[in-house]
């Protein structure tokens, strides 16, 4: 007992082990793995605005910015709510363009604002879905985009480098024009809305003293308004017939081909204010 006594006393000592690498940590691996994922979504972006058609692009930017469901304007009707319309003949007077016995409509309901939409999306969507049927509607959904403005459901065809509307500098159609017209024609029969033609022209490489792009601009677009007649459209369809020169560009470039194209409008019936 007295030599267990002397000997010295066992001191225990526990390290404290810090995993993470000290001060430095895993924070540079975060950094790193949101910055390959930046660069990666950099160069799809970049490969999807060389691949794409520029109405393709117009469809991916559509899909990031739906449209909201409900409008500032709903009578109800037979749609996604139910119930009757208070715009209806058979419900309340009403003022503007509504459902009559002599001026039916799709939902046979009164078109305010909101039914004014309704028609012209679903005639956009109409006439954008056909891009499978076949050769000839794909290479023609290249030479169009659409927008909804406060005018109407514009309809723009533009040339493009290799495959114009009109042969160069003249009044003749080419086929792939002649193709959308009918194209059109056939998408219109949807709605009953009147129907504008504006045509716009390049700007010419020199200074002509005489230039003839109001000319030109004026009879391509009376050409496209006949190319729609003859596919069918009925002339008391057609309000104005209108030539804009070389005075609204679309490119930077005034000499570009870009800058070479048809509007066809459907107007709307119920003009804002």
């Amino acid at each position: 007992m007295g030599a267990q006594a002397n000997l010295a006393p066992v001191i225990i000592k526990r390290k404290k082990v810090i995993k993470g690498g000290g001060h430095h940590g895993g924070a540079w691996k975060v950094a790193y793995a949101d910055f390959v994922t930046a660069m990666m979504a950099f160069f799809m972006l970049m490969w999807l605005l060389n691949a794409t058609t520029e109405q393709q692009r117009k469809g991916i930017a559509d899909y990031f910015s739906p449209t909201i469901p409900i409008n500032r304007i709903s009578g109800g009707g037979d749609g996604a709510f139910g119930g009757d319309s208070i715009f209806s003949e058979d419900v309340l007077a009403r003022n503007g363009t509504g459902a009559t016995k002599d001026r039916p409509t799709e939902s046979n309901a009164a078109r305010g604002e909101s039914g004014e939409n309704d028609a012209l999306e679903a005639l956009e969507s109409e006439l954008l879905g056909r891009g499978g049927e076949s050769d000839v509607m794909e290479n023609a959904l290249e030479h169009i985009v659409t927008r909804i403005t406060d005018e109407g459901l514009v309809i723009e065809l533009f040339d493009l480098e290799d495959a114009p509307l009109f042969e160069d500098r003249s009044l003749t159609p080419t086929q792939l024009l002649q193709d959308i017209a009918v194209i059109i024609s056939e998408t219109s029969k949807l709605i009953e809305n009147k129907i504008a033609v504006g045509g716009h022209v390049r700007s010419n490489p020199i200074v002509l003293a005489n230039s003839p792009v109001w000319e030109v601009s004026a009879a391509r677009a009376n050409e496209m308004r006949q190319l729609l007649e003859r596919a069918g459209v009925a002339q008391n369809r057609v309000k104005r017939v209108t030539g804009h020169a070389d005075k609204t560009l679309i490119s930077i470039d005034p000499m570009a081909r870009r800058n070479n194209r048809i509007e066809v409008i459907f107007l709307r019936d119920i003009p804002r204010n």
